[in-house]
């Protein structure tokens, strides 16, 4: 059997629980020769409540344990995409590679490029001709259509509906059940809330929520840095 690729989670929340289930289920279905070993998970010194364990796996604090095995694979799992772009510098710095985790059971056509770090659930259905960066989030049931490209540390969450032709920049999150009907191209680090049906292209650094989608907030560019 071939050996192994280590990986670690970072984070150790909701949807970190749902990344090993990922990890679990792409060795299931490579019964034969799994192709992970999920050796725990990885949380910030300060992490609030932290646990000893996950699921039975260990949880580790801070960066000085990935740093000591550059030989393991990371895979962050923090739904934030601001929170996501901060702790990818630090793990980057300490020479560890950055796992990309597509459920069996999501669907990706032939011609769909996707980024290291990027996490596909089961249920989501990516059809043709389309980019997705690094560090992407694509929650459960998710839909993306012909011709769309995402950016770097986008987060997709549940059942989020993107057509084709159309494009999120770096940092965008889209909120739980969303609609993005074509060429309603949405600007880096905005945010689209909840149900919000998205009509037209929204700029960089705004909330938009509702039906048809409304800018409600704007922010300074790099607000996501503080």
């Amino acid at each position: 059997m071939p050996k192994q690729t280590p990986i670690v989670i970072f984070g150790a929340g909701g949807f970190a629980r749902e990344v090993l289930q990922i990890i679990l289920d792409i060795n299931d279905e490579s019964a034969n020769s799994p192709p992970w070993e999920p050796l725990g998970f990885i949380v910030d010194e300060g992490y609030p409540n932290t646990p000893t364990t996950v699921h039975g796996l260990p949880v580790q604090l801070g960066y000085d344990w990935l740093a000591l095995h550059p030989e393991v694979h990371v895979v962050i799992a923090v739904g934030s995409s601001a929170g996501r772009s901060k702790i990818a510098a630090r793990v980057l710095a300490c020479g560890n590679v950055f796992a990309t985790l597509v459920h069996p059971k999501a669907w990706l056509g032939r011609q769909v490029a996707i980024g290291p770090g990027s996490v596909v659930c089961a249920g989501s259905l990516i059809t043709t001709d389309i980019e997705i960066g690094e560090h992407v989030h694509i929650n459960i049931g998710c839909t993306v259509g012909h011709d769309a490209k995402l950016g770097n540390f986008v987060t997709l969450n549940p059942r989020v509906s993107i057509s084709g032709n159309v494009a999120l920049g770096n940092g965008c999150e889209i909120g739980t059940g969303s609609v993005l009907i074509p060429h309603s191209n949405v600007g880096a680090w905005s945010i689209v809330g909840a149900g919000a049906i998205v009509t037209k292209p929204l700029s960089p650094n705004v909330t938009a929520v509702g039906a048809p989608a409304q800018i409600i907030k704007t922010r300074e560019p790099g607000w996501h840095e503080s």
